[in-house]
């Protein structure tokens, strides 16, 4: 008896739980793969757990779209920080997370068969998910520093596609998008009527002065951009799993059903925690980013010493560097080795849809500065040397 469906062996396997076998059974590894942040959520968000519990009525379901209190607080953010304007031809919607928000999209747009254009290097669980629901993913390179090349997504648009997928700052890369590719992106997808899902989950992780721009907030965009959040990083709320996206009022009831078929609705202890986060607001994360910047700069000084051996794409967002190694290994066994042997692990770039050469995803928002500077010794070492082998 076959165990397996054919669609779902069409999907990847999750990378992040291999690796973290191989760390579990290598003790001793520093881990510079899975991108989570070393902090935790606001004492205000754990204060909202007792009233949470107080009420007796917050034991039941509540509201598919989130609690009325939560979704009024969302709407104030994205209007004062996103320049998102929720109004009649749009509406937002609380999810157990971006991931859960990006399914939502995916299934509320397109049906078996469909095309969602997504940039190399993607995020795997976009393509697993666009995988999983029986569309086709269309992966389209990105430029020689993973910038977006607006010209081939164009030329990548068939009569079957249904949306264009950014992610800006960047999984895996650490990029930011410009104003500029952003709007012209958004405005193919506005010609050729198709949707832009444009994933923000990282927007407050940026550097050296660069700016975050929400594709949501350019001129007569609601009727076709689809904006993805998150509080798993800024908050330290990876395991609280709470999200939310900004739709078209007309994908209103397609995501309801959705939502209510998988979820009923998202966590609601958790949505009173997010209160309580985002009332706190975006100053609690930026309290902990010199602490990942100062991370960022140890990372970038260490890598130096081997930039003859690997290139490093600029990177001023998220906090991932995204390298491309001078050998003729396979990436994944250079990770494997690089733990063996070095107990450092990080991530192959396969598994982000490069194919060609040997790339690795390098991690660093989890790592106070002491350990991250142990991380990221080895990872030179384990490069050099095996690279001089």
């Amino acid at each position: 008896m076959e165990t397996i469906t054919s669609r779902m062996q069409a999907v990847q396997s999750p990378i992040i739980p291999v690796v973290g076998e191989l760390i579990r059974t290598h003790p001793g590894t520093i881990s510079l793969g899975q991108g989570v942040v070393y902090y935790q959520p606001p004492k205000e968000a754990i204060a909202q757990i007792s009233e949470f519990i107080e009420d007796s009525e917050n034991h039941k379901y509540k509201a598919v779209e989130g609690i009325p209190p939560l979704l009024e607080v969302i709407k104030t953010k994205v209007g004062s920080e996103n320049s998102i304007e929720v109004n009649s031809s749009n509406c937002i919607v609380v999810t157990a997370g971006s991931n859960m928000a990006f399914m939502n999209a995916i299934l509320a747009i397109t049906n078996p068969g469909d095309e969602i254009i997504i940039q190399t290097p993607y995020y795997f669980n976009h393509e697993m998910a666009i995988t999983m629901a029986s569309c086709r993913p269309v992966p389209v390179a990105t430029d020689d520093n993973y910038q977006l090349s607006p010209e081939a997504i164009a030329q990548a648009i068939t009569d079957k596609t249904r949306a264009v997928v950014t992610v800006s700052p960047n999984n895996p890369t650490g990029v930011v998008y410009t104003k500029e590719a952003l709007r012209e992106v958004n405005q193919i997808c506005r010609g050729r009527r198709i949707y832009h899902i444009s994933d923000e989950t990282y927007e407050y992780f940026t550097y050296n002065g660069i700016k975050h721009y929400s594709p949501g907030a350019f001129a007569e965009s609601n009727e076709y951009t689809i904006s993805l959040f998150s509080l798993s990083k800024a908050y330290g709320f990876a395991s609280w799993r709470i999200g939310y996206m900004v739709i078209p009022e007309h994908l209103f009831t397609a995501v309801k059903k959705i939502q209510d078929t998988i979820l009923i609705c998202p966590p609601v202890i958790s949505q009173y925690a997010a209160l309580g986060a985002l009332q706190v607001g975006v100053s609690y994360c930026q309290n902990y980013l010199s602490q990942i910047t100062a991370v960022r700069e140890l990372m970038l000084n260490s890598l130096e010493s081997i930039k003859d051996l690997c290139r490093i794409a600029p990177a001023d967002g998220a906090f991932y560097f995204f390298l491309k190694v001078d050998t003729k290994l396979s990436d994944f066994k250079l990770v494997e080795r690089l733990i063996q042997e070095y107990r450092v692990a990080v991530l192959p770039g396969t598994t982000f849809g490069i194919n060609e050469g040997c790339c690795l995803r390098v991690a660093y928002g989890a790592l106070q500065q002491e350990i991250a500077a142990e991380g990221i010794r080895r990872l030179v070492q384990g490069i050099q040397e095996t690279l001089s082998s």
